[in-house]
């Protein structure tokens, strides 16, 4: 009896233990092969983990180097949830002050969060990581580690078992952690904001955690950012337990390659300059926007390029539509200013002369249904003092004699209707209709600068070709990329377009020009008293709805200096200037501060004509002085 139950035991033993083999090798059969690849997903993100690393973006300078924009490193502060416990309420408590985050949401984000995934499973989200804070100093960071140094559980932490003693341990060191970033700053605020632009954060989502980098929106930040950008680099890596990298069994480690410098030919002291002498007039006249535009017109390089309102990249909340770069996004009729084109244009096909008349109509011009005014009753005048005295019938009349196919020609040669190809974002085109596109009138109005929309930089870029001997250069404002080192990676050169009208016509060009800041003219404000100045005024009424609005107009002045050799060339257009309106008046005091201020800081050397020292100078100033 006793034999058959020991026998009876024996065999139930055993049944147990095959049924235990046989689930243990179900089990390793459903763990090794079955499952080994979805388990072997989920040790490897348990263990291995890739590691973004940003580079840091290039700065952005001034032609002699002074840093426009930069990259400072700072700090984003995370968390690990699953390693805080049920004290969620005292680390919120601890740091929530020096995050400048509220107590009570900085506690549900350290809380884990239970959901269901695709498969029906519960899982934990963001259970090893969430993001508290972005662009947190070094300061800062050190008070963090302080505070959570100094928490306080309430109880005698000597007597806790050696388990819990671990877990207060993990919670103090490693439930708050850093991760590094960047932030954007522009050291000069406002100045030349629109030109260098603003950056975003965009945020990607790399091995569960969101990884952050510096995108460009507007202006050069925007153009520029491949190279600014610089390319990233990773880490593949495994942890142990509490998340510590095992270094020996790294796989792979990139470092990332840091983004260019990027220099470009804005000069910062000459963009106060244009920025200081816009404000003043702002203030004086209150238009609805101000722009100015310096430019060397022997290389197309933009030393300044301003527009107010502006606003300040440092704060994102006056980046706003007015705050806009008006001298390439907005088109408006130009105007007087526009009647270069048509003169230079007939000079050079050698239909005008300098010195041929012109009967402006006392004033009063009938053509296809139509009577074109001048703002003063003007007789027989030549084509010289058309421009002298911005005659709009006898601009009218020279076209007419030009020719609509010719006037379009020159009109697009010299850059209008197209982009003039400067390597920043938002550029319009501006109109100019082709001639099947004309109406009777067409022909006597775009020479008085009508029925044709420009950009601020094409006008200045068609006056720059006349200061440039009738050769039309690609305005440049970027002029080379380097390394931090300094090392230059690439020079961009002045980019000749092409020529617009001969040398004779060019010389005609500017006798004429220099009239207009005289005594005669209609900008005797631009004069300047060590530089003769050659320009061109604009008073244009604004069209709105089809129709042009009474009291609003566009008000400019666009001239080059020293007239017989160039240096500079200046553009300062007004939008709906209170306190007077003509071009000559509201914006030629404007050009002449920009002028002497920038003709002194570039020692620019003065006209021989204009120095006291110079012979035939104190020759007519005598000469003056006896009549």
């Amino acid at each position: 009896m006793t034999n058959k139950q020991q026998i009876r035991r024996a065999l139930l033993l055993l049944a147990f233990l095959g049924l235990a083999f046989a689930g243990l090798s179900y089990r390793l059969v459903d763990l090794q092969v079955l499952r080994h690849d979805e388990l072997s997903v989920k040790a490897e993100q348990n263990t291995q983990h890739e590691y973004w690393q940003a580079p840091r973006r290039g700065d952005i300078l001034d032609v002699n180097g002074n840093i426009l924009a930069t990259s400072v490193p700072v700090k984003t502060i995370c968390a690990d949830p699953s390693i805080i416990g049920t004290f969620q309420p005292l680390v919120a408590r601890a740091i929530a002050p020096l995050l400048q985050l509220n107590e009570n949401e900085l506690a549900q984000k350290l809380t884990p969060r239970l959901a269901r995934n695709a498969k029906g499973e519960i899982v934990t989200n963001n259970l090893h990581y969430v993001r508290l804070a972005k662009n947190i100093s070094d300061d800062t960071w050190r008070q963090v580690v302080t505070a959570m140094t100094n928490l306080t559980f309430g109880v005698d932490e000597k007597k806790l078992p050696r388990s819990q003693k671990e877990f207060v341990r993990n919670l103090r060191q490693h439930a708050i952690f850093t991760e590094p970033d960047q932030m954007r700053v522009y050291p000069n605020g406002s100045l030349a904001s629109q030109v260098i632009g603003f950056p975003a954060a965009e945020e990607e989502k790399i091995s569960g955690r969101l990884v952050s980098q510096i995108v460009g929106r507007d202006g050069v930040e925007l153009a520029m950012n491949k190279q600014l950008g610089g390319v990233a680099g990773w880490k593949v890596t495994e942890t142990d337990r509490a998340q510590h990298e095992l270094v020996a069994l790294r796989d792979e480690d990139v470092h990332p390659r840091d983004g260019l410098n990027v220099v470009l030919t804005v000069d910062s002291v000459v963009q106060h300059i244009v920025e200081t002498a816009l404000a003043d007039a702002l203030q004086k006249h209150t238009p609805r926007s101000i722009t100015g535009i310096v430019m060397r017109p022997k290389t197309g390089e933009i030393l300044a390029m301003a527009s107010l309102p502006n606003y300040d990249p440092n704060q994102p909340n006056t980046i706003t539509p007015e705050t806009r770069n008006r001298v390439l996004t907005d088109v408006v009729e130009p105007g007087s200013t526009f009647k270069i084109v048509v003169v230079s244009g007939a000079l050079n096909a050698g239909i005008a002369h300098l010195s041929d008349p012109v009967f402006c109509e006392n004033g009063h011009f009938a053509f296809a249904g139509r009577v074109l005014h001048d703002h003063e009753s003007l007789g027989n005048e030549t084509v010289k003092s058309v421009i002298t005295k911005s005659s709009n019938i006898g601009a009218a009349k020279i076209g007419i004699r030009l020719g609509e196919q010719n006037l379009y020609d020159y009109a697009w040669n010299y850059g209008f209707g197209q982009r003039t190809g400067i390597p920043l974002p938002g550029e319009a085109r501006g109109f100019l209709y082709p001639v099947k596109n004309w109406s009777k009138v067409s022909i006597a109005q775009i020479p008085m600068g009508h029925g044709v929309a420009v950009t601020r930089l094409q006008m200045l870029y068609a006056m720059a070709a006349i200061a440039n001997h009738g050769v039309l250069m690609r305005p440049m404002i970027v002029k080379q990329l380097q390394e931090r080192d300094g090392s230059v990676v690439q020079r961009y050169a002045p980019e000749r377009v092409r020529q617009v009208i001969s040398e004779k016509s060019y010389l005609d060009m500017v006798e004429a020009l220099k009239t207009v800041p005289t005594k005669g003219g209609t900008a005797p404000d631009a004069a300047l008293k060590n530089y003769v100045v050659a320009g061109k005024t604009g008073t244009a009424q604004k069209a709105e709805n089809g129709a042009y609005a009474p009291g609003k107009y566009i008000s400019s002045f666009i001239g080059f200096f020293p007239a017989d050799n160039p240096e500079l060339c200046i553009s300062v257009v007004m939008d709906e200037p209170k306190e007077g309106y003509y071009g000559g008046k509201v914006c030629g005091p404007v050009f002449r501060d920009i002028a002497e201020r920038c003709a002194s800081y570039l020692n620019i050397l003065p006209d021989p004509s204009r120095m006291t020292n110079n012979p035939s100078a104190l020759i007519v100033e005598n000469a003056t002085r006896k009549l």
